[in-house]
């Protein structure tokens, strides 16, 4: 039983099958049955492991996203924190080690609903909110091996492209969106289970999430982790400050990294924030992660840029975007 949750866990983070019974698929492929698949998964989804089963979405493709910070005193920090997460259009809140020390993610309908959050919190909370959107990313995945030994190669997307942007109407797939964007029912069929209430087919319901998934609008989907359960206790924001004529070839270069998760360009918001590329670095202990960014400062050779680095040290609230509200449950 432990390699089948191995292997749920490392396996199929991504290239989840696009079949009618895709548990039964599984099952076939870990030489087990249907319904230890949906069980281990169950277990796993309770004892905080995965967070779904389900899509990962190409951020600013659906709705508007942006990352914010704001700088809280030690003492009114939980009372922010929790202002912060009462809003549904945040899926992640962190306290990290700096004077900005409260860093969340926003996922809203449009741009306007962004801004108005960010303005209705900053209003509430009496502290100024940092607004650094996404500019361009280099990697964001966010799939975690659970063998660090392994010989595969780091997943590859199409990094440097804004695929899917020009065809893409949102509007027009909201219904399917909304009920996927939680995760797949742990179902026999759940591919019927979501197109029953959208008077959509089996086979219509697979067509539609293969589509996101051919122009980029699906980043991946398959199990989605959470890495501190797994063992990834200590994380840290890797800022850089970068001259602008190199941001290009600094991110493609860190994004090549193994140990590199995600890393995207973001603004400057002088004075407070000087820095214009972000990585973010996973490991087991502090220790790892510091390590680790010694050794990519030495192999690329990135000595003479300025750099922070920012570790997660309290997780406030960690859950998958909602993008649209679901009206069929």
């Amino acid at each position: 039983m432990e390699n089948i949750e191995h292997r749920l866990l490392n396996d199929y983070q991504r290239h989840f099958p696009l079949v009618p019974t895709p548990y039964t698929h599984i099952a076939r492929e870990l030489k087990t049955d249907t319904k230890t698949v949906l069980n281990l998964l169950s277990e796993l989804n309770y004892r905080g492991k995965v967070s779904r089963v389900g899509p990962v979405f190409k951020p600013n493709l659906i709705g508007a996203s942006t990352l914010a910070a704001m700088s809280v005193p030690g003492e009114h920090l939980k009372k922010v924190a929790d202002l912060v997460n009462g809003y549904s259009e945040v899926n992640h809140n962190y306290e990290r080690e700096h004077f900005l020390n409260l860093w969340f993610v926003v996922v809203a309908l449009d741009q306007r609903k962004l801004k108005n959050v960010l303005d209705e919190i900053q209003r509430v909370s009496g502290y100024e909110v940092l607004n650094l959107p996404l500019l361009k990313e280099y990697h964001i995945d966010l799939g975690f091996r659970m063998d660090k030994n392994s010989k595969e190669k780091k997943y590859q997307n199409n990094r440097y492209e804004s695929t899917g942007r020009d065809s893409f109407d949102p509007a027009k797939e909201q219904p399917l969106i909304a009920a996927i964007q939680a995760g797949l029912p742990l179902k026999e069929r759940p591919y019927f289970e979501i197109g029953e209430p959208l008077g959509m087919t089996e086979q219509t319901v697979i067509q539609k999430i293969s589509d996101l998934q051919s122009t980029g609008i699906i980043r991946r989907l398959g199990v989605v982790v959470r890495h501190h359960e797994l063992g990834y206790r200590a994380n840290a924001m890797l800022v850089w400050d970068v001259p602008d004529d190199r941001v290009d070839e600094l991110g493609k270069k860190l994004s090549l990294e193994d140990d590199v998760t995600l890393c995207y360009q973001r603004p400057r918001i002088l004075p407070s924030w000087p820095y214009n590329l972000f990585s973010m670095i996973h490991g087991k202990s502090r220790q790892d992660v510091t390590d680790c960014i010694e050794r990519l400062v030495k192999k690329l050779e990135l000595e003479e840029i300025s750099h922070e680095i920012l570790f997660s040290s309290q997780r406030f609230k960690q859950c998958g975007a909602k993008y649209f509200v679901n009206d069929h449950g």
